[in-house]
């Protein structure tokens, strides 16, 4: 593993769902089952064509939320308090994770398609309060998600990344394309989560780990 990152990144960046914890968890079929439920009632459908039609928005458009807002008019806030509602007694705290994170030299930012306040929630539960420099949610990019190049465009203003000396680390290969291109290093977390392998383009993936924690502690061997 290059040891030399630690010295040429000064801005870590990371994904959140999958990604500060484990699929394994099981954490994000909870939202998925509140976002169908959502869809459900919204068109009044099944939550079988619920499921069909948020899974297509979700690949068209880069989040169910993007496609509702676009197709349906949905106001974000409503559906983002709704599906995020959800318990975090499948996460646990993770004292690892934790101390590799605070070692690591510069600043370091979550950048996830899902808001602010769900975020906190899931580092709190994590172990990670005040590990982080910032978070740059959905509400911040205007409701546009990763893989769109302005979500990325608006990180980098926002806190002022040299992308040449950022690394961002996501379970979702489609999402490092955009960051490749803008001249992040990228860490692509290879962990089974669903999507993951969708849109993969292995010229824009640096790196490839199964799980975080497991990464960084190579760093630092």
């Amino acid at each position: 593993m290059p040891r030399h990152l630690l010295d040429r990144i000064d801005t870590w960046i990371f994904d959140l769902d999958n990604t500060l914890y484990p699929p394994s968890a099981a954490l994000f079929p909870l939202i998925d089952a509140r976002m169908g439920a959502f869809i459900a009632r919204l068109l009044g459908c099944d939550l079988g064509a619920a499921r069909r039609i948020q899974k297509q928005y979700f690949h068209d458009h880069g989040t169910t939320l993007a496609g509702l807002m676009q197709c349906h008019g949905v106001e974000p806030e409503a559906f983002l308090t709704d599906v995020h509602a959800i318990a975090l007694d499948r996460i646990a705290p993770c004292k690892r994770l934790a101390a590799q994170l605070a070692a690591l030299p510069g600043r370091r930012i979550i950048f996830t398609n899902a808001d602010a306040d769900y975020a906190a929630r899931v580092v709190a539960r994590r172990g990670l309060d005040g590990l982080f420099d910032g978070i740059c949610d959905i509400r911040a990019t205007g409701y546009v998600p990763k893989p769109q190049r302005a979500a990325y465009d608006h990180l980098l203003s926002a806190f002022a990344i040299d992308p040449a000396r950022s690394l961002f680390a996501e379970d979702m290969a489609r999402n490092l394309t955009p960051a490749k291109a803008l001249g992040m290093t990228t860490l692509w977390l290879d962990n089974g989560a669903e999507s993951g392998h969708r849109d993969l383009n292995p010229a824009a993936v640096d790196h490839r780990a199964a799980d975080l924690a497991d990464w960084l502690e190579t760093l630092f061997a």
